[in-house]
């Protein structure tokens, strides 16, 4: 129970659910990163007639409700579909209402974010290195470490800011997949909106703050980098 105080004093439930916050934005974003590179790269070289509607597929996100991913994520991990059935299976434990099945609905939520501007750096880069490294005996993996890498740092850069940063943001998706388990899956915007719907506005406006300079700090850094991939 959370008791109303002069002071600001972020109560362990808060702290708990900015920790979890922040360990579900570093491990989607490490993940959406390794997924969306060759998704981004097959992207930027592909002229297959696949590109656009996997491309809007991907941006999708962008402009669907969270709560209508939310609401069809549900229903793929209810143990009982396919999906959710082989997960208990597998670990013994069901996918909706877990912090794997927070991971999995981030990834999906902020793909666009990470895969966009890593397209874009993609695009940037000129075939003619490539085709040299090519030439020259140089592996796929030698190709991606020594010139491709190197080139789209920046776009990497900016990919791990916007998918960090939108994953923390995260709400309707959220709640719709995950609920507020304290520890589990009450993250930091879960918890900011019981905190208001309590009227425990002295944690409400902490939590709020904190959120906001991470935001504010996150996009700053992206924006301050030399590349234009926005």
């Amino acid at each position: 129970m959370i008791i109303e105080t002069n002071e600001l004093i972020l109560t362990s439930a808060d702290i708990q659910a900015l920790w979890l916050t922040f360990q579900l934005a570093c491990v989607t974003t490490l993940c959406l990163l390794i997924i969306a590179t060759p998704l981004a790269w097959w992207l930027s070289q592909s002229r297959s007639r696949w590109r656009a509607p996997i491309e809007s597929l991907v941006a999708l996100p962008i402009v669907l409700p969270p709560t209508v991913i939310g609401f069809y994520l549900l229903i793929a991990f209810n143990t009982n579909s396919p999906i959710g059935g082989a997960w208990l299976a597998l670990t013994g434990k069901a996918l909706a209402f877990s912090f794997e099945g927070l991971v999995i609905g981030s990834m999906i939520y902020s793909l666009p974010f990470v895969a966009q501007p890593l397209q874009l750096a993609f695009s940037k880069i000129d075939a003619n290195h490539l085709h040299a490294a090519t030439l020259m005996g140089a592996n796929s993996w030698v190709r991606f470490t020594a010139i491709i890498f190197p080139l789209a740092r920046q776009g990497y850069i900016g990919a791990t800011v916007l998918g960090f940063a939108h994953t923390i943001g995260e709400f309707g998706l959220v709640l719709m997949i995950g609920g507020s388990i304290p520890g589990e899956t009450q993250v930091a915007s879960i918890r900011l909106f019981e905190l208001v719907e309590g009227m425990q506005y002295t944690q409400a406006h902490f939590i709020a703050g904190i959120l906001l300079i991470l935001s504010f700090t996150a996009l700053l850094f992206a924006y301050k980098t030399p590349l234009k991939w926005r």
